[in-house]
């Protein structure tokens, strides 16, 4: 599979997974708060190459690859540098439709616990916030389509399995991954 093959295969899972996000939030009517953002400064979140690899072919396509590079791998933040806490609208995300996989996943997904039971993974300020709603989802989960992120990331997996494995701090994700798109046009172009 080639790089833009990869890139578009991530990019279905990523639709799909929208797409299945939007109807539980209609369901439950759990939603993040309004310019919120608070999980994204955690400063141990990690992510895999292949879910930034297209964020890192955008940047490539706009010329931006080489820029981003050299601030990535100049920084000594420890939280996504795609993170605009300026930035004035609903999240503080800058490149919303690029985010990685756990950006999409946290706050409106499953995981599985130990006896294959489903449980709502979402943040502290949901469940206090939002606790009838958030009561709700997790009293019906199971009649729920909620995305479980094991599987989700099993999908990435049969994409690239490589790209999909290791886990790396955010910001070394999105590095590897531009390096990754930097590499594989240095031979084409």
């Amino acid at each position: 599979m080639t790089l833009p093959e990869k890139v578009n295969a991530v990019r279905t899972v990523f639709e799909q997974l929208d797409a299945r996000i939007a109807a539980f939030q209609n369901e439950t009517s759990l939603h993040c708060k309004f310019g919120c953002g608070k999980c994204c400064f955690k400063a141990d979140i990690e992510a895999s190459v292949l879910e930034f690899l297209p964020f890192a072919l955008h940047l490539y396509q706009n010329k931006l690859a080489e820029h981003w590079h050299e601030k990535l791998q100049s920084t000594t933040v420890p939280v996504c540098l795609i993170l605009n806490p300026t930035q004035a609208g609903a999240g503080l995300c800058s490149e919303y439709v690029h985010r990685g996989l756990i950006c999409r996943l946290f706050g409106y997904s499953a995981r599985t616990n130990k006896y294959g039971k489903k449980e709502l993974v979402t943040c502290q300020i949901i469940k206090t916030e939002q606790a009838p709603a958030y009561q709700s989802a997790v009293d019906k989960i199971d009649a729920l389509d909620i995305p479980v992120m094991n599987q989700l990331y099993m999908q990435l997996h049969a994409i690239d399995f490589e790209l999909a494995q290791k886990f790396y701090p955010i910001n070394q994700a999105i590095q590897h991954a531009i390096e990754t798109v930097l590499q594989y046009y240095a031979y084409r172009d």
